[in-house]
């Protein structure tokens, strides 16, 4: 899932919300301002609004706190993570591959549980070092605060060990699975599967307290349930994809067939006798076969067209090391994800500096359909 907003790096990890997640800060903020009103009626409008917005940025802070110890696990285990999105019902952690082991699947997964347990069992101890006892309605905005983050930590960390895929619970559940048959493939069908089932059930008891009177509370659980059906799904869809494609190559399926121009080609030339001939959109920029950069509609747009005579490739090219390129030797999987993340329908080839082709999104899809379509095992690694 992509962020739309940018906050921070941590770790050199960077921090990102989805629009979704607006949504579950507007809902807990409204929600803690209606409980303080509820258990507390004496307290003023300006101290039942001010918790529940301290309350909701410091539940933003530990959830945070969930995902980064995640990204920890996974860093320490040699997987490269670049990004943590916030959304709707969580987080969720861009690893640039997937891990090769039981062992490091189970960790990383039970990471962000386990940092959640303890965390709310330290606020919920702080609580009752400074005078809060349990069954009993914290007396002051503090107490409240650190009570109700005590308890929705815990709850946090429980509500991600069910074992609905790609939950933490359900990458728990991967885990064992993938230790007990030795399979990853067959472990992640299963557990999708669960997770499949585990969405169905919160989707019918959603409709059922809908139907039963909780209006709110079960529109709430049957879209929790569907969101987890949706993911689910595409996270099968991955599996499949990295099923389809084990063993094969980058050079498998790239293109030598793409478009190059010199450094000193001018814009002129490259938009007319380029451009509007092909109908490409991006050229690889070249010295012999040494890879400088590309150049996109988008580099040419940034240039008024009365200075393109004037203006070469070189000068406007988003240079090779801004460029997200891959090597023949690439896993083709690797190379799909990276053009996922980023957005863009092609990827460079490039070896020792040197261009061997291109590869786009759009055959390794037409490889991918015609592959499932014919039922085809897995291709053999070329030698």
């Amino acid at each position: 899932m992509k962020s739309q907003i940018k906050i921070g790096t941590v770790f050199g990890v960077d921090l990102g919300l989805h629009y979704s997640w607006f949504v579950i800060a507007l809902l807990i903020a409204f929600s803690l301002a209606g409980h303080f009103r509820s258990v507390n009626p004496y307290w003023d409008t300006t101290t039942i609004w001010g918790a529940a917005i301290i309350t909701a940025i410091l539940f933003f802070a530990a959830l945070i706190l969930h995902e980064l110890s995640h990204a920890m696990v996974a860093k320490i285990r040699g997987l490269p993570i670049h990004q943590i999105t916030l959304f709707l019902l969580g987080g969720a952690a861009q690893i640039e591959r997937e891990p090769t082991d039981a062992g490091t699947e189970f960790w990383m997964a039970i990471a962000g549980p386990i940092t959640s347990f303890v965390l709310g069992l330290c606020l919920l101890v702080m609580a009752r070092a400074v005078g809060w006892a349990r069954g009993l309605t914290p007396a002051t905005p503090g107490l409240a605060v650190l009570v109700w983050l005590g308890y929705i930590n815990v709850l946090l960390g429980a509500f991600n060990l069910i074992p609905g895929f790609p939950m933490d619970g359900g990458r728990v559940l991967r885990a064992v699975v993938w230790r007990i048959t030795g399979d990853a493939d067959r472990s992640t069908r299963i557990a999708v599967r669960v997770g499949q089932v585990v969405a169905v059930l919160f989707i019918a008891y959603g409709i059922v307290e809908f139907f039963g009177g909780l209006l709110v509370s079960g529109m709430w659980m049957a879209f929790i349930g569907w969101f987890l059906l949706q993911a689910s799904s595409i996270t099968y869809q991955r599996s499949q994809a990295a099923s389809l494609l084990q063993n094969v190559r980058v050079r498998d399926l790239m293109s030598t067939d793409y478009h190059l121009v010199r450094p000193d080609d001018m814009l002129q030339d490259l938009v007319h006798e380029a451009m509007f001939r092909t109908g490409a959109r991006c050229f690889l920029v070249v010295d012999g076969r040494w890879f400088l950069g590309l150049i996109t509609l988008a580099e040419i747009r940034s240039v008024d067209s009365s200075r393109w005579p004037h203006t070469s490739a070189g000068e406007v090219m988003r240079p090779a090391a801004m460029v997200h390129w891959v090597s023949p030797d690439a896993p083709a999987i690797q190379a799909l994800e990276i053009m996922a993340r980023e957005n863009v329908n092609q990827l460079p080839v490039v070896q020792e500096g040197e261009v061997q082709g291109v590869i786009s999104r759009g055959h390794v899809l037409q490889v991918l359909q015609a592959r499932a379509e014919l039922g085809v095992p897995p291709m053999k690694r070329a030698a």
